[in-house]
């Protein structure tokens, strides 16, 4: 990867939809020389997916939670399955510590947000924080040259 990956991905991550032709002025490269990049970058796995970004205010979901979970009950399998199925859940990230598990919903009010606490209640001991403010609720990463070696 050099420069011009990372000048590609900059710009991809600020706006997936970007035309190919625009990309080529945008970088000066040609619009062949584009494609073949974006290519690599998909068959290398550093660009995962072309996605869009849904806000969760204008779905009803707003209240941000994150959860931890303590002192599992059930098989890790079993818990991840259900976390899986469970369309509440935004992330869920088995982590080392005293907490086994930080798991971030989205729910539409209070109600929903005791019912998914009910519904994990049974996995473990949980300990619930609501979101009042983000100040950087998402960050585009890009790799730093000199971690390219």
């Amino acid at each position: 990867m050099d420069k011009l990956d990372i000048d590609l991905l900059k710009i991809l991550q600020e706006n997936a939809r970007i035309t190919i032709s625009e990309l080529s002025k945008k970088i000066a490269l040609s619009r062949p020389s584009i494609t073949e990049r974006i290519l690599r970058l998909q068959e290398k796995g550093i660009i995962e997916e072309f996605t869009a970004r849904v806000s969760l205010n204008a779905i009803n979901r707003g209240t941000i939670l994150f959860i931890q979970l303590s002192s599992l009950k059930v098989s890790n399998s079993e818990f991840e399955q259900m976390i899986i199925e469970n369309d509440d859940v935004l992330e869920c990230h088995r982590v080392t510590g005293s907490t086994s598990y930080f798991i971030k919903a989205a729910v539409r009010d209070m109600s929903s947000m005791k019912a998914l606490i009910d519904q994990l209640m049974p996995y473990g001991d949980i300990n619930t924080s609501i979101v009042l403010e983000s100040p950087l609720p998402y960050r585009h990463m890009m790799p730093k040259v000199n971690d390219l070696d």
